[in-house]
């Protein structure tokens, strides 16, 4: 599909790319990886045609169609969100519109017979084009991609402006996405997207027709969408045949034998110098020392990336807090007219690890900032157990920091005395080094803020973390860093973030806040996802609700089955984080009964979906049917116009045309009715 040619790339007399050859196939799932810096957004824009290389050239298909979408500052303005989404089918809106043109005007009686003839030629071959683009679903398509990014269909008639800069993404996303080119290049495309649209956008690309090209820091989402990673290191990019996962074993194996290759030639070298030093000057060895000399003018050196620090980091000891850390009872919060929580009541027990998960706008930070005490609930009450220490990580917490203080000084002011020999660690596992520790901080990125916030954040001794979405413009490196802190952090934590692994590797109870309530799931995030969507098909009994908690919509790790496919039952979580309650294990005798119950009703609901397939499936070969019967007489017409003289008797010609346009547009309904039958059903 796409091809680089011995491409080289530089800016200044810094060399990103090095005479590299590399090519794309026509549905490859390609994830570029390296370390900051490597060059990976440079690779997007010369494949886009963005930039231009220094030599080499991109060889690309006459046919070939690029769309690119960056990772900021697109905006979006003057249309509402549907129009600007509905842009993709540019080309199909214009010959809608000519078609509508050509209708009212061969409506006119006073239409000469020679350009009534022509506009005829014109209408047929109009509609024959919308009618193989699949113009008759524009509005399905619309609305299935906004949907699935997380817009309301009230949103859809709103002014693109009054979208705030991550939505706007969101729209450029759409746009790209309803477009389909053949190619398709993505900068961090879940930078803005919240768990449902990320796992709607991983679903959309493994059946996107052409190829994909995407950077992301996401590693769960790279595991589920890229068949291969390509690594940019060293000038050149290397390719790893699977899944992130795959690559990061396969890298370090190849890594550490490139770095025995690299310690045996340079033993070799040692070797051949010495011998070179102490037989320089004696004539009988002289043949020999030349021939040594010229072994090494001809040896290449290799060269080995960098080694990365594996920081490992602690938090500073702090004294346990008691059982109970923070409640809300009854707690009710509004901005003007909007009500976004509503009476909720909330417990945090002391080692809790507790995932807000919701849509972008449900009130998860809204809920963060009522725990920390940060706003005050307008009803109900807030209360604090008994000696909690507190770190609230807020969204903004980037834009706190002092800006005349240097990165150095930044984390020293915070930092216990015992702590003041990690900052250096701790300030490199989050790509600070050399003198970027001397830097100001009001000089930073965004990017560069949000890590020395998040650094400095784990100097501080805390019981009890809240933290709003602490990963957002944070690397993989930096990620594992503080998922490895939080994995061994021995307080309570409650925490928001759209990137699935951290959510996978840390949470033990899922809050889910919505619609001005909030449920409790007891258990990981993939037990969540199973349990909703058992609820959701309607197929999960009811579980005994404990007295004064309200109703938990999840199946407990000891009811949950244990294989697990894509989308399907969760395994159970480890004993050490989710306990089994006694009353539910497998050897009690109401258990077994119960696992009769559940049992008779998995099989029921295995012939109900069953059926439901095989009524899909007759109603699809139904709708194939109707549809060749429908193309077959729309054929047989329009041999009819093709003959020569047809246009001379304009009533029975009208007659004709009138039963095509009908043909064609019971054809569209037809089609959309197909494709909503076609559409994919999400895995339970």
């Amino acid at each position: 599909m796409i091809q680089l040619s011995e491409l080289t790339k530089s800016f200044g007399d810094r060399r990103l790319l090095d005479q590299v050859t590399w090519q794309v196939g026509d549905r490859d799932r390609v994830g570029l990886c390296g370390p900051n810096g490597a060059g990976k957004t440079t690779l997007l824009r010369l494949l886009a045609g963005l930039d231009d290389a220094d030599h080499g050239t991109v060889v690309k298909p006459a046919r070939l169609t690029v769309g690119y979408l960056p990772q900021d500052g697109l905006e979006h303005s003057g249309r509402t969100l549907a129009e600007e989404a509905a842009l993709a089918f540019k080309p199909l809106l214009e010959a809608r519109a000519e078609i509508e043109r050509i209708e009212h005007a061969l409506a006119d009686p006073s239409l000469p017979d020679g350009e009534h003839e022509t506009l005829l030629v014109q209408y047929h071959e109009l509609t024959d084009f919308f009618r193989r683009e699949e113009g008759h679903s524009i509005d399905l398509r619309v609305t299935q991609v906004l949907e699935g990014l997380g817009f309301a269909k009230a949103d859809f008639s709103k002014p693109t402006e009054t979208f705030s800069g991550g939505w706007q993404m969101r729209i450029a996303l759409a746009r790209l996405l309803l477009g389909r080119p053949t190619l398709l290049l993505l900068d961090e495309p879940t930078n803005h997207l919240d768990l449902d649209a990320r796992n709607w956008l991983e679903e959309y690309l493994l059946a996107y027709p052409g190829a994909v090209i995407l950077v992301s820091h996401d590693r769960f989402f790279l595991d589920a969408v890229v068949t291969r990673i390509a690594e940019i290191s060293l000038r050149t990019i290397t390719d790893y045949v699977g899944s992130y996962s795959k690559y990061l074993m396969e890298r370090d194996e190849r890594m550490e034998r490139l770095r025995q290759t690299k310690r045996e030639q340079d033993e070799e070298i040692a070797r051949m110098r010495a011998f070179i030093d102490r037989f320089r000057y004696q004539a009988t060895k002289a043949a020999q020392v030349q021939s040594r000399i010229k072994m090494l003018d001809r040896v290449v050196p290799i060269e080995v990336p960098p080694e990365r620090k594996r920081v490992h980091f602690t938090f500073p000891s702090c004294p346990k807090s008691g059982r109970i850390v923070l409640e809300l009872d009854g707690a009710s919060k509004a901005y003007g007219t909007h009500a976004v929580l509503n009476r909720i009541q909330l417990h945090v027990e002391r080692g809790d690890r507790i995932a807000l998960v919701a849509p972008n706008g449900a009130g998860k930070s809204t809920l963060m900032r009522l725990l920390s005490g940060a706003e005050a609930p307008d009803s109900g009450v807030r209360r604090e157990g008994h000696q909690v220490v507190m770190q609230y990580f807020a969204q903004d917490e980037a834009n706190l920091l002092p800006p005349t203080k240097t990165v150095y000084e930044t984390m020293e002011a915070d930092s216990p005395v015992g702590m003041v020999p990690m900052i250096r660690n701790i300030l490199g596992g989050f790509l600070f080094s050399g003198d970027d520790i001397y830097k100001r901080a009001g000089v930073l990125s965004g990017g560069e803020r949000t890590r020395l916030a998040v650094a400095r954040m784990l100097l501080r001794p805390a019981n009890t973390l809240l933290l709003d979405e602490p990963t957002n413009h944070l690397d993989l490196d930096s990620k594992d860093v503080l998922l490895e802190a939080l994995a061994d952090f021995g307080g309570t934590l409650v925490f928001v973030s759209h990137d699935r692994y951290f959510v996978d590797r840390l949470a033990t109870k899922i809050v889910e806040v919505g619609h001005g309530g909030i449920e409790v799931y007891p258990g990981t995030y993939e037990q969540f996802l199973w349990s909703r969507n058992q609820r959701t098909a309607g197929a999960q009994a009811t579980p005994a609700v404990p007295a004064g908690r309200r109703p938990v919509a999840s199946a407990t790790p000891a009811t949950a089955p244990q294989a697990r496919s894509k989308g399907g039952p969760p395994r159970p979580a480890p004993a050490s984080k989710v306990q089994e309650p006694k009353a539910a294990r497998p050897d009690s005798g109401p258990d077994r009964h119960a696992s009769y119950q559940e049992k008779k009703k998995a099989d029921s609901e295995e012939r109900r979906k069953r059926r439901e397939t095989e009524d899909r499936s007759r109603r699809i070969a139904d709708l194939e049917t109707r549809i060749a019967r429908h193309e077959g007489l729309i054929k047989d017409l329009e041999t009819q116009m093709a003959v020569p003289g047809f246009y001379e008797q304009r009533e029975a010609a009208a007659a004709v045309v009138s039963r095509h346009q009908t043909l064609m547009w019971e054809v569209g309904d037809l089609m959309n009715q197909w494709e909503i039958l076609q559409t994919p059903v999400t895995p339970e």
